[in-house]
């Protein structure tokens, strides 16, 4: 999957969760990922707790953070 594709998976709509960037199709800021990853959950646990979520969803919240 490229960087765009990733990318693609992040929106910002100004009346979902206030316009923060979210996971396309969900209300999962992309902040409140990278506060569990900071926190030290590793990709797996997050995918534990919301099942819904993919790896490629953790990756483009890093990616779109950098």
């Amino acid at each position: 999957m490229t960087e765009d594709d990733l990318l693609d998976r992040i929106v910002v709509r100004p009346g979902v969760l206030g316009g923060k960037p979210v996971i396309r199709g969900m209300r999962i800021a992309v902040e409140h990922v990278l506060a569990m990853l900071a926190a030290g959950d590793s990709a797996e646990t997050i995918l534990s707790e919301y099942p819904f979520l993919e790896a490629a969803d953790i990756q483009a919240c890093l990616l779109y953070s950098r």
